[in-house]
């Protein structure tokens, strides 16, 4: 086993080398003799259900596949519901690659993690949306500012600090000690509304450990009257940073980090924790969605709009904002790397207004953020720009900690092998491996597809901190649920079941695999290998069995 992984490992960095390589030739072909500039967009609680239009036939090829020519399964005709309207996001995959099977954890700070450190949860320790992220990680910002050269910024919600306390406020790392020049936005989960929230930021004039917080600014775009209202002024200044970069350093590349809060519920429940966005940032079937059921524009006062409608119009606003930022990176610098993901899968809180998983799935009760099945933890990304096939697609299986090795290999950097540990005590080895040769050398995938595995971790701190883990190779999936004892864990073969509605039947003991006598042909060795990830690779190791 050990011999497979060194193998595999050898070819990967082979991959990613190759992949550096490619990047720096797209850099140099396409524009100014530099690195290129790239741009991260986060969306919050924005699961694949709610931006399937960027991904054109992906409902119908369910339907096909539940349906009476295919499972039958009794309640099909839901896969086929009614996502946001994303003609930003929709243009932005058709020209460059759109990635079909993106894992991230279920909540956000964990996924956030897992990007900025390129590890799994049981690496970096955040494990809830509440765990702050230890100084002590190597961070890809970082190495981009001290080893590439680049202005780096954040602009939008953070979330790796923790959470303000009575002792210590937000005792995690702050943008700029993970290598951020700049940082305007908020360092916690949610804010108060979209209209009325702290805005915090760090700057030349505060050490790296502190910030300041002032009232939010009135900010305007083209066509978006001047608000406070939070995406508006996030992508203003988002804007205005990336203008004064290609001004003041032509020759200088940068980084963004973006994050919305956008599709996220506001930490004042009333009289909505959801909001109607400004008028001026929806299209009109978003507007005529909300003008239908009551809603008042620009406010968190939502008259019968459901969970589902206002789910819709707060990703349509989101994408709407998205056109205007795409719009000014493209006249400024074409020599850029865009790159849009979702954090987590889309929301079922179980309450009223508060479910809003309205198309791709079928069994959605139970399932969502939080969960590690697929409707918590699969989102939407694309990566756009130069040299990167417009129109591509990848079905590989991919996770949101490779974006940790990708932007390195974007902006010309090899990624390490060993990242520091949360302890700064010593180093562990990198979970994050490059999409380079995905997007650039014509890869079909970038991890065995039998001994590879991905990890979604979470406890959920929503739910009496249900501890759940899923693990997944390219075809199958083994989720284990506070433990991973007999009735622990559910089996699942992806390829076959890919909205997890038939359990496969899981074997009584793994003799089988440990001995060498199955083979990947019989779906037994899928659940011992998956188990056995789950009980020595995720934070259920402790409990591995003997």
């Amino acid at each position: 086993m050990q011999n497979k992984f060194k193998a595999l490992a050898l070819v990967t960095s082979l991959a990613v080398s190759i992949g550096a390589t490619s990047a720096t030739m797209a850099a140099e072909t396409t524009g100014p003799s530099r690195s290129p500039n790239i741009l991260l967009i986060i969306a919050d609680d924005v699961g694949l259900d709610v931006t399937t239009d960027m991904y054109p036939g992906l409902v119908d090829e369910l339907v096909e596949k539940y349906g009476p020519a295919g499972h039958n399964h009794p309640q099909y005709q839901s896969i086929k519901g009614k996502p946001a309207s994303t003609p930003t996001l929709d243009g932005l995959a058709r020209s460059g690659m759109v990635f079909r099977n993106v894992w991230a954890n279920p909540y956000c700070s964990p996924t956030r993690a897992t990007i900025l450190t390129g590890l799994f949860s049981a690496k970096n320790k955040v494990l809830t949306f509440a765990d702050p992220l230890s100084q002590n990680h190597t961070s890809f910002v970082r190495k981009l500012k001290d080893e590439a050269g680049y202005s780096t910024a954040l602009f939008g919600k953070w979330h790796l600090a923790g959470a303000p306390g009575n002792q210590v406020n937000y005792p995690g790392i702050k943008p700029k000690q993970a290598g951020f020049d700049l940082f305007k936005g908020n360092l916690h989960a949610a804010i108060r509304t979209y209209w009325e929230y702290d805005y915090q930021v760090q700057d030349d004039a505060t050490p790296a450990d502190q910030w300041r917080t002032e009232k939010p600014p009135q900010r305007s775009l083209p066509g978006v009257a001047p608000t406070t209202y939070a995406p508006v002024v996030k992508v203003a200044d988002t804007i205005d940073w990336i203008t004064a970069q290609e001004e003041a350093a032509p020759e200088k590349p940068w980084f963004v980090w973006l994050a919305f809060n956008l599709s996220h519920a506001t930490a004042q429940q009333q009289p909505s924790a959801m909001a109607v966005p400004n008028a001026d940032t929806l299209d009109a079937r978003s507007h005529q969605e909300m003008q239908a059921c009551g809603g008042s524009f620009g406010s968190s006062n939502t008259g019968t709009c459901t969970g589902e409608a206002l789910m819709r119009a707060m990703t349509n606003s989101l994408d709407t904002l998205t056109g205007k930022l795409l719009e000014t990176v493209d006249k400024l610098d074409p020599n850029t790397y865009i790159i849009f993901i979702g954090d987590n899968g889309t929301p079922m809180y179980g309450r009223p207004n508060l479910d809003f998983i309205d198309n791709m799935y079928i069994t959605r009760k139970g399932r969502g953020k939080g969960k590690t099945y697929e409707s918590g933890a699969r989102v939407p990304m694309v990566i756009r720009g130069p040299n990167i096939e417009a129109g591509a697609m990848s079905y590989d299986y991919v996770h949101t900690a490779d974006l940790f090795s990708t932007i390195l290999n974007l902006a010309g950097l090899e990624a390490p092998e060993q990242v520091s540990n949360s302890e700064g005590t010593g180093t562990v080895p990198l979970d994050a491996v490059s999409l380079a040769p995905l997007l650039f050398d014509s890869a079909a995938s970038v991890r065995d597809p039998n001994e590879g595995f991905l990890l979604s971790e979470t406890i959920d701190l929503m739910n009496n901190n249900t501890r759940q883990v899923g693990a997944r190779n390219a075809s199958h999936k083994v989720i284990c649920t506070n433990g991973t004892d007999a009735g622990a864990c559910v089996f699942y073969d992806l390829a076959a079941d890919p909205l997890e509605e038939y359990p496969l039947p899981i074997p009584e003991e793994c003799a089988g695999y440990d001995n060498k006598k199955w083979t990947p042909a019989d779906p037994s060795w899928h659940f011992c290998r998956l188990k056995e990830v789950v009980e020595t690779q995720s934070f259920f190791k402790q409990q591995a069995r003997q």
